[in-house]
């Protein structure tokens, strides 16, 4: 069978999966591995000290899987349209769309497991990561033609917008490679401004210390007081730069079930999360990428949130959580508590 072939066999597989692209790129160095390491010099990387291990490996992906010759990007949609299905009683928080269904690592990696067994019937070695291994993702996926860099930093397709996870597969096939995409973002700068707390610094630049996603997922500890305010109703990322890209208005609902909106993501009330324990956290986030940031993360952005747009009623469920053996937890409710009580009147807004 000609490479040709084999690669128009492998792209029809990845369409059977539920991919919605599959494309190749050469197993080369990254186009921004320098760019890439300035920003965590600079600190811009916030607490993801992760991101500082295996820089060889990302500089040259030969050390990821020695004699690679070929990198294959898939990329799956999430969109789930918008969802209106939030109490109408009660405060509610707002979760990013790549969380409203199950945990995208678990759905993708049993995909790549088939390409896997696909490719070793063919003689190819292969190494598949879902967003976890040393490999600049979106440097590659763009060579490969999956989309190119947005000014947020987003990979954008002109078919599905942002809303996709990507994933690679590095192999000793040799693949035919696919062009890259042309930029077509123009002049346009509407994901910068649309940032609640000006992480976007400049074109393809991101401050990941000041980002909503960094301070409600991988920041482990306490939220700076002053980006509190400024991080609204949102418990568990933030999709505004997205929501604001004009490409996203060709965006398709995803085919995957597994992505389909839940009533835990997009249902519950604020104060309802709040008194979860953690067995019923892990209960009810088991099939979620939410489960990664554990219950007093989890909690604690609930409690910033409840500070914003909570009321009165929502105070006596603060208090006790202000209560809560987990310190992170007892001082974001703290927090929330005060805050409600300054909107609505000081020491006259009582719970109930």
């Amino acid at each position: 069978m000609s490479n040709a072939e084999l690669k128009g066999r492998l792209v029809a597989f990845a369409r059977e999966l539920g991919f919605d692209s599959c494309r190749i790129t050469a197993c080369a160095p990254p186009t921004h591995a320098e760019e890439f390491r300035d920003w965590l010099k600079e600190g811009a990387a916030g607490e993801m000290s992760y991101m500082e291990r295996g820089e060889e490996k990302r500089r040259d992906p030969q050390k990821v899987l020695p004699g690679a010759r070929s990198i294959i990007v898939v990329a799956l949609n999430y969109w789930q349209g918008e969802n209106l299905r939030r109490s109408q009683t009660a405060a509610t928080g707002r979760i990013a769309r790549y969380a409203w269904g199950n945990d995208y690592h678990d759905v993708i990696a049993a995909k790549l497991d088939k390409i896997d067994r696909f490719l070793r019937e063919f003689g190819g070695e292969q190494k598949c990561y879902v967003d976890t291994g040393p490999i600049l993702e979106r440097d590659q996926a763009a060579q490969a033609g999956i989309g190119w860099h947005g000014k947020s930093t987003m990979l954008i397709d002109e078919r599905l917008g942002t809303w996709f996870f990507l994933a690679e597969i590095l192999t000793t096939l040799e693949l035919s490679p696919d062009r890259t995409a042309q930029d077509r973002c123009g002049k346009c700068e509407r994901c910068i401004n649309a940032c609640p707390t000006g992480a976007i610094t400049a074109p393809h630049r991101l401050d990941a210390r000041r980002c909503i996603s960094y301070l409600t997922i991988e920041l482990k500890g306490s939220i700076p007081v002053k980006f509190r305010s400024l991080i609204g109703d949102r418990i568990f990322g933030c999709d505004d730069c997205l929501d604001a890209c004009p490409w996203n208005r060709f965006a398709k609902v995803s085919r995957e079930s597994a992505f389909s909106a839940q009533r835990s993501t997009i249902g519950m009330a604020l104060r309802d999360y709040l008194g979860l324990s953690e067995a019923e956290f892990r209960n009810l986030f088991r099939n979620s990428p939410i489960k990664r940031i554990k219950r007093r993360g989890f909690l604690r952005n609930v409690c910033v949130a409840m500070g914003n747009v909570g009321t009165v009623e929502d105070l006596t469920a603060l208090e006790r959580a202000a209560a809560d053996p987990e310190p992170l937890i007892a001082e974001h409710a703290a927090w929330a508590v005060k805050r409600i009580r300054e909107r609505f009147g000081g020491e006259k807004a009582q719970s109930n």
